[in-house]
């Protein structure tokens, strides 16, 4: 078989077929073709050497904010959005999720303005709340939330719709949350819940037993107000209770969500996360949580095995959010794939709240190829070296070297 492009030497984690050793792999046509050692490169379009790295399927992000277009200020849908593919292929990602930045007001042109024109994989959940996130008074309510026309929204986009969403409710009834799961009921599908201000008339354990489905989202499980150990500091009987119910505890680390006082001790006690997930925008990606490479260095120092933080970050999530299809490296699908280095050395890590945690190890994306292209290359592996190009490279078709008169 002759290959497209051949990643040569690395070592393979793709938790879903179970391999953890050192592979190649093969992509042709923007498929993968073959994952085997001393894979054949001759004919090949492009070798690339990744040597010492880890190569694992494209990372899946199911928590982002990407409504960058909308215009209003200081709001998850206006200017704390950031655009998708500035921020993706640099850290291995090739799929994310907005998680309800647009309403069924405005939810058309999101999509005109940034799903349908980014190369990032770009889905989306529908925000009960008519506007979306225009302002957190806007999510507060409850006659803009209807459950009829969400539903609808969802139904008219399910290409890229995977689900509905509240967040940032402050009152302490739960109609929000009602309101989606009765959208969700209408639509078929699943919600995520961000449960907002935590108000003791609506408990977040309530949420997880009572509330959620299973297929549920339940997204900031490590937020500070998170009830989640006894006296003794074991996690809580409701967590375990729930994950046996079938909701899903997702990171959304975020500015405000994610506390290094919850997730050691959940961490050390073998209680990990269902997804990893970053809550990307622009008040959180250059302090806390910086990018879904340090996030996932976070649980790796934390002491999940390296092959459960890729697990929680590619296959996990892709079943999450109903696309089965992604977060693997199975012969035949879309070749989507990271190339991971793990560094060793001295690093600092950040929660949202000024915790500090010391780790020895980071995790920096060197190369990411999403439907069989290299759209982020660290260190211009696929380059070759300039002198064996000759004098003409880098002038165009039609374009001449017009040399001044001597």
């Amino acid at each position: 078989m002759v290959f497209d492009l051949v990643l040569k030497n690395g070592h393979v984690i793709d938790p879903k077929n179970g391999i953890d050793e050192a592979r190649d792999v093969g992509i042709t046509g923007g498929k993968i073709a073959a994952v085997d050692v001393n894979l054949p490169v001759e004919g090949a379009g492009k070798v690339v050497d990744v040597g010492g790295l880890y190569i694992t399927p494209g990372l899946v992000d199911i928590h982002i904010h990407a409504y960058a277009t909308a215009g209003h200020p200081d709001t998850w849908a206006g200017d704390n959005s950031i655009l998708p593919d500035g921020f993706s292929f640099r850290t291995g990602v090739t799929t994310l999720v907005d998680t309800g930045s647009a309403g069924w007001r405005n939810f058309a042109d999101f999509r005109y303005r940034v799903i349908d024109r980014c190369k990032t994989r770009l889905f989306a959940l529908v925000n009960i709340a008519g506007t979306g996130m225009t302002g957190i008074e806007h999510e507060q309510n409850p006659y803009d939330m209807d459950s009829d026309r969400t539903a609808a929204v969802a139904r008219e986009n399910e290409d890229v719709v995977i689900g509905i969403k509240t967040a940032h409710y402050i009152g302490p009834e739960w109609i929000s949350v009602d309101r989606t799961l009765e959208a969700a009921e209408k639509a078929a599908t699943r919600v995520m819940i961000d449960f907002g201000f935590f108000k003791k008339e609506r408990p977040y354990y309530q949420l997880l037993t009572e509330r959620l489905r299973r297929g549920d989202i339940s997204t900031h499980v490590f937020r500070g107000p998170t009830p989640w150990f006894d006296a003794e500091g074991k996690v809580l009987p409701y967590l375990h209770q729930a994950r046996e119910k079938g909701v899903i505890l997702d990171v959304g680390h975020g500015a405000g969500s994610f506390c290094f006082r919850n997730a050691v001790p959940a961490i050390a006690q073998g209680f990990y996360p269902d997804s990893i997930s970053t809550d990307l925008h622009v008040l959180c990606m250059n302090m806390g949580m910086l990018d879904m490479a340090t996030t996932m260095s976070k649980f790796l120092v934390m002491g999940m095995p390296l092959s459960e933080v890729i697990r929680t970050s590619t296959i996990n999530p892709a079943q999450e959010i109903g696309h089965p299809e992604l977060g693997h490296l199975s012969v035949g699908v879309v070749a989507d794939v990271a190339v991971l280095d793990l560094q060793e050395g001295s690093f600092g890590y950040a929660d949202s709240f000024g915790g500090r945690l010391a780790g020895d190890k980071r995790l920096i994306c060197e190369l990411t190829v999403k439907d069989g292209e290299v759209v982020w290359d660290w260190n211009g592996r696929t380059g070759v070296d300039y002198p064996e190009l000759g004098d003409s490279y880098g002038i165009r078709e039609g374009e001449y070297l017009m040399m001044p008169p001597a």
